[in-house]
């Protein structure tokens, strides 16, 4: 498992701290290090690869305005999870809802949350741009190639469609403690956290990047500003989920199909998990706040799409009344969430 720290005022690790200190700063409870003697505070963040793009570039507008210091790193959704409700860390960042077993866990460690929406965001298929064969896939292609039953068996292109050439497919993707692969499975197998395993797996999604780009036969999945960032290493696959309603024919991820509804069932919303005792600090209210304010800019700055405007006033009131607990009721991956179904459960 890959963990980058984004934005630290110190080189040495967390656990480093407890053993051999750092200047200004001295652990704290709910995965933060306080300050002492005005010195700054530092709000710990992990989870979601998806969500790092967006927490990166705040955490980096933040520290320009603020005194406080952010840490960003990527464990993927589950390992967020895992270290969030050890109250290791502040802040969870999360591709899904929290899971059943992690809402249990969190139970047993005496942390509650409180969840917020803050952008969605579009699993974008991709292939390596000399896969020119490769124009579009349907739902019940990506079940054949991803289901467990194809592990060792749907190796070859043309086994997963006639007239595709005789030639090793090689397939990338999240590791298993990833939001983005959870929902993934969800979505196109119809069970989450189900796949064949002989796939590249990593959470770290410039690893899949590189791995796809390099290969001529490469196939993987992950968040659309990944794709963003380097479209001219790779080519885009449009879905055809089968279901005129959402719109006709195979589509591509992009802000407008993302944030319409028409690119089915590859788009989810993104969240931040706050630990409840975290939530009374005020550099992390204000980190919050700001999040929820200046974010929705750099949302789409670094590929993704946001909520309405209206949203962000919902769920800034919802963090406000400090409403502890999932909204989805610990389902984990929700397929077909839209703008307006979050709305009203918010």
């Amino acid at each position: 498992m890959t963990e980058r720290i984004a934005v630290i005022t110190c080189s040495i690790s967390f656990a480093a701290l407890a053993l051999v200190g750092c200047k200004g700063v001295k652990e704290g409870a709910a995965g933060s290090e306080t300050g002492r003697g005005g010195e700054a505070a530092i709000i710990a963040v992990d989870g979601s690869s998806t969500v790092f793009p967006i927490a990166e570039a705040v955490a980096e507008e933040f520290q320009k305005v603020e005194p406080a210091r952010v840490t960003v790193g990527i464990s993927g959704s589950g390992g967020g999870f895992k270290k969030f409700c050890r109250a290791e860390t502040a802040i969870s960042n999360a591709s899904r809802p929290i899971k059943p077993s992690e809402l249990e866990l969190c139970k047993d460690k005496g942390v509650e949350f409180i969840e917020l929406p803050l952008a969605y965001d579009g699993i974008a298929v991709v292939v390596n741009p000399k896969a020119g064969w490769v124009d579009h896939m349907t739902v019940a292609e990506l079940k054949k190639l991803w289901a467990p039953e194809a592990q060792a068996k749907i190796t070859h292109w043309n086994q997963v469609r006639t007239g595709w050439p005789d030639a090793e497919i090689h397939l990338f993707g999240p590791g298993v403690d990833s939001g983005t692969y959870d929902y993934f499975t969800q979505a196109t197998v119809g069970q989450e956290h189900s796949s064949r395993g002989d796939f590249t797996s990593s959470e770290d999604d410039n690893v899949l990047v590189q791995g796809i780009a390099t290969d001529p036969n490469g196939l993987g999945f992950f968040g659309l500003a990944y794709y963003t960032e380097n479209k001219d290493k790779l080519k885009i696959v449009p879905i055809d989920d089968g279901n005129p309603d959402n719109g006709a024919g195979p589509i591509a991820p992009s802000l407008e199909t993302v944030a319409d509804g028409t690119y089915q069932p590859l788009s989810r919303p993104l969240f931040m998990y706050v630990n409840l005792a975290a939530a009374s600090r005020p550099e992390v209210q204000k980190y919050v706040a700001f999040f929820l304010k200046k974010g929705p800019a750099l949302v789409e700055e670094v590929g993704y799409i946001p909520l309405p405007a209206r949203a962000y006033a919902l769920v800034q009131q919802h963090f406000d009344k400090r409403v502890t607990g999932s909204v989805f009721g610990g389902s984990g991956a929700k397929v077909g969430v839209s703008v307006e179904d979050l709305l009203s459960k918010e």
